[in-house]
């Protein structure tokens, strides 16, 4: 645990991944898993998002109550396995508002490929969540990371289920403002880019592709 690195510990996180990482667990509850898993860690994500106060009326008495402040958050899906995290966030954040950077890793060289970007207006006054389930080389995160800068992005957090040492140690060099919040710190990476023990491909066990 670090300033740069959040490993959320809470029983249910853990064991939902323990759950999700069976090869046996279905298509359906996988997606489902993922879902109710993204909103607990979003509730650790979305900690210090800033509060102001408003003036409202109890059945009892007029108060000052606390509300949040500025633009909306901007939820960021690193496609295509970020989608299966959207909807956890969203119901957490309904208001948030929603951008999408289409990257995926070529498997010879493990570098990204980015075929599609898209994001909220006004993002330089917003706080960005990135979601994508895996930080396995860091490759295509930090990548992604660039192109929200290179937008206006100035308040990023990143979000995913699992993240090998290598990822978040490329992520910490390229981006060390960039927040990691994940459920689990796995072992490393195998030579093909893949997190040990992992999970499998975080996109075809959600889409139930191969």
């Amino acid at each position: 645990m670090s300033d740069h690195l959040t490993v959320v510990d809470h029983p249910l996180v853990q064991h939902k991944l323990t759950i999700m990482r069976d090869k046996a667990t279905s298509t359906s509850e996988f997606r489902q898993l993922l879902r109710e898993l993204t909103q607990l860690l979003a509730y650790e994500v979305t900690r210090e998002l800033p509060l102001t106060t408003t003036t409202i009326e109890t059945p009892m008495e007029d108060m000052e109550a606390p509300i949040l402040a500025g633009k909306k958050l901007a939820l960021v899906s690193i496609l295509r396995a970020g989608n299966g995290m959207l909807d956890g966030v969203l119901e957490l954040v309904p208001s948030a508002r929603v951008g999408f950077v289409g990257m995926y890793r070529d498997e010879e060289t493990m570098q990204p490929v980015q075929y599609y970007f898209k994001v909220p207006q006004q993002i330089s006054d917003r706080m960005v969540i990135a979601v994508d389930p895996m930080l396995a080389t860091g490759n295509s995160s930090v990548a992604a990371i660039d192109l929200l800068k290179e937008a206006g992005a100035n308040n990023i957090r990143f979000l995913c289920l699992l993240a090998s040492p290598e990822g978040v140690a490329r992520m910490k060099e390229a981006h060390p403002d960039v927040k990691i919040i994940t459920a689990s710190l796995d072992r490393g990476l195998n030579e093909k880019g893949y997190i040990m023990p992992g999970l499998g491909d975080a996109g075809d066990r959600m889409f139930g592709t191969k």
